[in-house]
């Protein structure tokens, strides 16, 4: 009987935001590139007030890689997946990965992050399909990327996925309860809910309550800083190309 184990991205797999991880490696190659970036600092006011919405910001923030060929953005996704993304991951998370892939189950890594880079990091990570927010191809990158179809997220993800994967539309119920599905974020509860068995990762009180009521497993896997505040700095110097924390060794 066929299954699946679906698992979020960013704060699920690995303690940050890939976008402003993706950044960071990006900048620190090429720090001229931080000037795109100033220019995204009012639209991310806009975006903090609700003004915009977010695929507008996603888009505006990809500007950093304006004028980028396909052939150096998909060479720099495969650098970032091996050398940034699997060092970082979380040791309990990859041996979840590793557990379904030995049982069987067929394995999606579905996130909101673009799929310039998402696609290289499911590769990296060993996942058989990878869901991602959809960024039109060009020969060169745009100043404005275009995103195809909707953002990747709530919903979005389940509708994707049944599109992507034909298995997951046709798969039974009894298919679907022998399937897991990993998150941090109340906004994957309709990806929570599609598996018979939720996990969550470092949840907020919230999302722990509800996962509590309907008996879904947590992790709070080590994370390199100890709160929110923690998290939101770490974005910010990513975001600017001066996170320069090694990451953690990958172990043998």
């Amino acid at each position: 009987m066929p299954s699946f184990a679906f698992f979020d991205l960013d704060h699920t797999l690995l303690p940050f935001d890939t976008q402003a991880l993706f950044a960071n490696h990006m900048l620190q190659q090429d720090r001229g590139r931080t000037a795109y970036l100033i220019r995204f600092a009012p639209i991310a006011l806009l975006r903090a007030a609700k003004v915009l919405p977010t695929v507008t910001a996603k888009r505006a923030f990809m500007g950093y890689m304006k004028g980028l060929s396909s052939a150096v953005l998909t060479e720099q996704a495969r650098a970032f997946a091996q050398q940034v993304v699997r060092p970082w991951a979380y040791p309990e998370l990859m041996a979840e990965v590793a557990r379904h892939r030995a049982a069987g189950r067929t394995l999606i890594l579905n996130t909101a992050s673009p799929d310039v880079y998402a696609h290289e990091i499911a590769k990296a990570l060993g996942f058989d399909h990878c869901i991602a927010t959809q960024v039109q191809p060009s020969e060169r990158m745009p100043a404005l990327p275009v995103v195809l179809g909707s953002n990747n997220k709530r919903e979005a993800k389940i509708v994707a996925m049944k599109k992507a994967v034909p298995a997951v539309a046709a798969a039974t119920p009894e298919e679907l309860q022998d399937s897991w599905a990993y998150s941090d974020s109340a906004a994957d509860l309709p990806l929570l809910e599609l598996a018979g068995h939720g996990v969550l990762v470092h949840p907020n009180e919230a999302l722990e309550a509800i996962g509590k009521s309907r008996g879904w497993q947590v992790l709070h896997p080590k994370r390199p800083y100890q709160n929110k505040a923690g998290d939101v700095l770490c974005s910010a110097l990513q975001a600017f190309g001066l996170y320069n924390t090694p990451p953690p060794r990958v172990q043998a």
